[in-house]
């Protein structure tokens, strides 16, 4: 994993039908956030693999932010729990690679969540940059 800047890299797996349009409406409203966030739309929360989020470390990420669909979730009633389930497997892994399990966060983002996505990614930003000063 690379060290981090003051800029730390984000992944965010975002939903197509509750997140995505929060996050656009904070890009189209110029509410700041770090512009090394970067963003994926996936269908379902709750489709999002373990070894999606293993790869995004591997890959030099230094955290990753999972914009969950929450109860709104049109695929299944079971969303939270399936993606809270995910969250839990992955930290497992990533502190078998010897990763800090704080450097993944899960929150629901709703569709006129513009405000709350910016202070999520401002939260964890500061998060990050707190850790890279521990040794790992």
């Amino acid at each position: 994993m690379q060290k981090l800047t003051s800029s730390p890299k984000i992944l965010v797996f975002s939903t197509e039908k509750i997140s995505d349009p929060g996050i656009d409406q904070a890009g189209l409203r110029k509410i700041h956030y770090s512009p090394s966030v970067y963003v994926i739309s996936v269908p379902c929360s709750a489709g999002i693999k373990p070894k999606w989020i293993m790869h995004a470390f591997a890959q030099g990420f230094d955290g990753v932010f999972i914009a969950a669909d929450g109860h709104e979730c049109s695929y299944t009633p079971k969303c939270s729990e399936l993606t809270n389930e995910l969250i839990e497997h992955s930290q497992k892994l990533m502190q078998a690679k010897g990763i800090d399990p704080k450097r993944i966060r899960m929150a629901a983002i709703c569709s006129v969540c513009a405000e709350q996505f910016a202070s999520h990614m401002a939260n964890f930003t500061r998060i990050l940059v707190e850790l890279n000063g521990k040794a790992e």
